[in-house]
């Protein structure tokens, strides 16, 4: 492949900025100075075309810089790895190493540009046409000066030569002469001249570009570059291919000899291409054979390469990791002697701890047992106060004053007397259901259903059906004393508030679910009165027991409660 000029530049403009940047007179340290030497080993071997040794030094150097995260000489070894790939055919490797530099990138700059540029020249090369100018725009945008972007501008245009979109071509070329920044710059003004003459001839301008490279052509020859000339030998060999094949002939047999003096093998190949057009005699059959013999010979050439540059890589990764493998390794030894005697430590405050949070949960746990106890005692008596003060005390008093205001030798005053005292022991036999401990076993909904039942009355009819269709002793015992407290309360809360004529209980029951309704036509009440008429600790018994139970009342309407639980 032939080299360009803008690309030696861009090499030597990268050496002397490393070399600018990475001025360390403090430092002396023996892993910079190992870093450093092998860098320049890589230069040196690298200008001696020893590019095995060369990729070998640039990866030694950086794996060294990685070490103190000396980020600018990271990059510089990754392009001159990637650089050697290129020359070297193995234009996807290369992408892999330039890639391994992008994240020690700290600033658009000359080194961001030099990456961009090789991404661009190896999908050229890979006829990755359109990825390859992408990158090319990126490197110009990251150039800091008028000379330097030159190179990917010239780059872009060689690849709409290709594509064939002269005029785009044309236009880039003549716009880096227009700009006069190359005029001091002879070789590269005289590479220009030439691919805007082939992009000219390409286009069908073929006097004006036979003219240009012509120029260009003896502009090399002036200068003495050799190696510049060999593209002005190959593009005049084209020009005159199908014209004058004596002339073409020329052109591709000057090519060959040079490009087989630098050892450049793809221009070689291509000026055999040229002969082998022209000739028809003898030495057809043997530029055929030199065609076939160099062609092999550079593929297993780049293969091995390629496998040598996969190698090297390899081997110093797992050289790499061995070495952190053996670091890690004496600081875990290091580090296993102190965690033994923190976690002893650590042991023995664990096992501390432990035992006094248990304690203290202990403690905790009988005090606020203790509170419940005492709250629900007191609640009890409370209530039970409440009832006989509210209720039977009335009632009590009243058979007293009834016994002292009428005369008892009478039967129907007789008769009156023991229905009110029938009706006191009623009302002792309620109050004393009300607070006994709720059995949960075999008999619960009998003794649910008969406590229920004591609030019927001349005034109150209360029906309960479809309780025979839950399977009570599928019910643990919690949810069963909830349930009949929460009951209990509702039928207390109606026969104090409601007034109501009738009450209807009705029980539902589900595959996961027990479903109570319960309604009465009582005065009803507005929903924020509830945590007043006492229901409020209805709904945290129901919540405790992760169930959900819903009001539904208004002033003067029917009060409506649904309970619905988890089984």
């Amino acid at each position: 492949m032939l080299r360009s000029p803008f690309f030696c530049f861009l090499f030597f403009l990268l050496l002397f900025s490393c070399k600018e940047e990475t001025i360390h007179p403090v430092d002396t340290t023996s892993i910079r100075k190992d870093a450093s030497d092998n860098r320049q080993k890589g230069i040196s071997n690298f200008e001696n075309k020893n590019f095995n040794s060369a990729f070998y030094h640039f990866n030694k150097s950086k794996i060294t810089y990685e070490t103190i995260k000396d980020s600018a000489n990271i990059v510089f070894n990754l392009i001159q790895m990637a650089s050697i790939q290129q020359i070297n055919g193995d234009y996807y490797g290369s992408k892999e190493t330039l890639t391994e530099a992008l994240p020690f990138l700290k600033k658009k700059d000359i080194y961001s540009a030099a990456i961009n540029n090789f991404f661009g020249i190896a999908d050229k090369e890979l006829s990755l046409y359109n990825d390859a100018i992408h990158y090319y725009q990126e490197a110009t945008a990251d150039c800091t000066d008028e000379v330097s972007k030159q190179a990917p501008l010239h780059n872009i245009a060689t690849v709409y030569i290709e594509q064939k979109k002269y005029d785009e071509a044309i236009q880039i070329l003549k716009s880096i002469l227009d700009n006069k920044v190359l005029d001091k710059e002879t070789n590269e003004k005289a590479k220009v001249l030439d691919n805007l003459g082939f992009a000219y001839f390409k286009n069908g301008l073929t006097e004006k570009g036979l003219s240009l490279m012509q120029e260009g052509y003896q502009l090399r020859k002036q200068i003495d570059d050799f190696y510049g000339s060999i593209e002005s030998n190959l593009h005049l060999a084209e020009y005159f291919l199908k014209t004058d094949s004596k002339k073409s002939n020329q052109y591709a047999q000057a090519a060959y000899e040079i490009a087989t003096r630098f050892n450049s093998v793809d221009e070689r190949l291509k000026a055999l291409s040229f002969l082998i057009s022209n000739d028809s005699g003898n030495k057809n059959a043997q530029y055929a054979q030199k065609y076939i013999t160099i062609n092999d010979s550079i593929i297993k050439v780049r293969n091995n390469f390629k496998n040598k540059f996969a190698k090297i890589k390899y081997d110093s990764k797992k050289e790499k990791d061995e070495n952190q493998k053996l670091r890690l390794q004496k600081v875990e030894n290091e580090l296993s002697i102190q965690e033994a005697k923190y976690q002893r430590i650590f042991f023995i405050i664990g096992i501390t701890s432990l035992s006094l949070l248990l304690l203290y949960l202990r403690k905790f746990y009988q005090n606020r047992n203790r509170i419940e106890k005492i709250k629900t005692a007191y609640d009890t008596e409370t209530r039970i106060a409440k009832d006989i003060h509210d209720e039977l005390a009335n009632d009590v008093f009243y058979a007293i004053t009834y016994t002292q205001t009428q005369s008892l030798t009478k039967e129907e005053v007789k008769e009156t007397l023991l229905q009110k005292l029938n009706h006191i022991y009623t009302r002792v036999r309620g109050i004393s259901r009300e607070n006994n401990s709720i059995d949960t076993g075999i008999n619960y909904a009998a003794n649910l259903k008969e406590m229920l039942s004591t609030y019927n009355s001349n005034e109150t009819n209360v029906s309960i059906t479809n309780m025979d269709k839950v399977n009570w002793e599928s019910i643990d015992e919690i949810k069963k004393v909830t349930i009949q407290r929460v009951l209990q309360e509702l039928m207390v809360n109606m026969k104090k508030h409601s007034n109501a004529h009738v009450v209807v209980l009705k029980f539902e029951s589900t595959a996961n679910t027990i479903i109570i309704n319960y309604s009465d036509n009582g005065k009803g009440c507005k929903i924020d009165q509830i945590v007043k008429n006492g229901l409020q600790s209805m709904e945290n018994r129901i919540l405790s027991i992760k169930g959900t139970i819903t009001f539904d009342s208004e002033p003067e309407k029917s009060f409506k409660v649904k309970i619905t639980l988890p089984k």
